[in-house]
């Protein structure tokens, strides 16, 4: 993750041939990350898995070469410690149980709230009170009528009222008034690019990866184990992993196939991802093959991987799969594809529906898709925002019900990945606006269109997920299960929902 932007050079970026592969890979992170909270969760005990504490039994050298410059050691030093801790992250959260208390519980309904009320919203610096959210979405009307003037002395008083340090409303302002400021200034994709976090954030951001919430963790498990049942009798399991980026899906799939009765299977990954900017597209995905690979190796997994970076998915060909005959194909999505360009910023050819062709063309056995639903893909703006408020309202709410105001990594992943969505939903458009969730509905639609067929839940593994989400949570966090939909959300706002299909 070496080739992120810094600040200073976001003004010169859009002026070189980088620019779409930086603007690309950005929202590649940011997909991944879009609900990795900042907070210290605990890990779902689902299987009560017996773990060993240390995957790598090497000693880890911080010694930098003495040949090279200062600088060239440090920056050596500092990319060694970053892979470092994140396999240390790996170990310590994806591959442990609450037996082992790895990490404490948050997100329960012993946890404090912050408290306060949705619609009239306190100033923060007087006792005055002003409806935030309709003094935004006035302000957005005022932005798409060209009425500059009303637009700033609407702003003007928004940021008398919103701090990034206050209460969930405030915070949520604040991040909105920034995407406004930004359309009004047309700098919206210089700022988004420069919201891109550095390695130390993503490590942060995995200590906590089950967060305060069950959402990914419950989507993984979901995903994992239809795809182990659907493999629980193959010779050879192969999982084409749309958006692999850490891989932080697999250890756990891993440990499930060395356990298997009668041996584990052999495991081939394809991991693909957008490439990196720089002299090295492929550095990290081809990072997240050597570290999964050490996992395989541990648990005595015969383990194959390939490597795949393109910038345009729609374009892989079939025969860069390499597929295998009589092998288990397995396809997985891990809230990536809402990144994928559709028919609204490219006319009838939609890459979202030729990617999904692309799978059909597979004939897999299985296909594993996890979404964040929100209706926020209208090419309207004033539409397009007040959907994303409603959204980020809930989660913005979600985190200051469960978290505390003045957490770092809360702070963090607010500022690098909330704001950032927001920046680019607000203020970008065209091919340049990258965050274009749709709903499930509309996913399922294009699903079937697409030539699959909704596949089952196990109920014993339905039941299992229900308690999980329901046992020592906020009572506010939503579970439900629609048809082969497995729906999460809260306060009744759906926020994301994990699905199975068989071609």
């Amino acid at each position: 993750m070496d080739a992120f932007l810094s600040a200073n050079s976001v003004s010169k970026v859009f002026f070189n041939d980088d620019a779409e592969a930086i603007l690309q890979f950005k929202r590649g992170v940011d997909d991944a990350n879009r609900f990795l909270h900042a907070n210290k969760h605990l890990v779902i005990n689902l299987n009560n898995y017996l773990v060993t504490p240390d995957l790598y039994n090497g000693k880890k050298h911080y010694h930098s070469d003495k040949s090279g410059s200062e600088e060239e050691s440090r920056s050596k030093h500092c990319a060694v410690y970053e892979d470092i801790e994140l396999s240390e992250v790996f170990d310590k959260v994806l591959l442990c149980s609450d037996d082992n208390d790895c990490l404490p519980r948050v997100g329960t309904q012993q946890n404090t709230r912050s408290g306060h009320k949705r619609h009239l919203k306190k100033g923060r610096d007087s006792g005055e009170f002003v409806d935030l959210e309709s003094l935004l979405v006035s302000c957005a009307r005022s932005v798409a009528d060209a009425d500059y003037r009303a637009a700033k002395d609407k702003l003007q008083k928004i940021r008398q009222h919103s701090s990034p340090t206050g209460d969930a409303n405030q915070r949520l302002a604040n991040y909105f008034a920034d995407g406004l400021e930004a359309r009004l200034a047309g700098s919206g994709t210089q700022l988004y690019v420069a919201l891109t976090p550095n390695n130390t954030i993503i490590a942060e951001m995995l200590k906590s990866y089950m967060s305060s919430w069950p959402w990914m963790r419950l989507s993984i498990f979901f995903a994992n184990r239809m795809i182990y049942e659907v493999a629980s009798n193959g010779a050879s399991l192969h999982v084409i992993d749309f958006g692999i980026l850490y891989g932080i899906q697999w250890p756990t799939l891993i440990r499930d196939l060395s356990q298997r009765p009668g041996g584990p299977p052999k495991l081939r990954i394809t991991g693909i991802e957008l490439p990196q900017p720089g002299f090295r597209p492929s550095q990290m995905v081809d990072e997240t093959g050597r570290r999964l690979a050490k996992y395989c190796e541990h648990f005595n997994v015969p383990f194959e991987y390939n490597a795949i970076t393109k910038m345009n998915w729609e374009r892989i060909k079939i025969d860069e799969l390499k597929l295998v005959s009589g092998e288990v194909v397995a396809v997985n999505s891990l809230v990536r594809f809402h990144h994928l360009l559709d028919e609204t910023a490219v006319g009838a050819d939609s890459p979202r529906d030729a990617v999904l062709k692309l799978i059909r063309e597979v004939n897999p056995h299985i296909y594993a898709q996890t979404v964040c639903s929100g209706p926020q893909n209208s090419p309207f703006f004033v539409t397009r925002f007040r959907e994303a408020l409603l959204f980020y309202t809930a989660i913005f709410d979600l985190l200051d019900a469960t978290l505390p105001r003045h957490d770092n990594q809360r702070l963090n992943l607010e500022k690098e990945f909330m704001g950032g969505e927001i920046m680019n939903i607000v203020a970008c458009e065209g091919k340049e606006r990258l965050q274009r969730t749709e709903t499930c509905k509309q996913w399922q639609s294009r699903i079937m269109r697409a030539g699959f067929k909704p596949m089952a839940v196990n109920p014993r593994l339905a039941k299992k997920l229900r308690y999980e989400a329901r046992e020592g949570y906020d009572k506010d966090f939503l579970f439900l299960e629609d048809g082969n939909w497995i729906i999460q959300g809260w306060k009744g706002r759906i926020i994301g929902g994990s699905s199975c299909w068989v071609a």
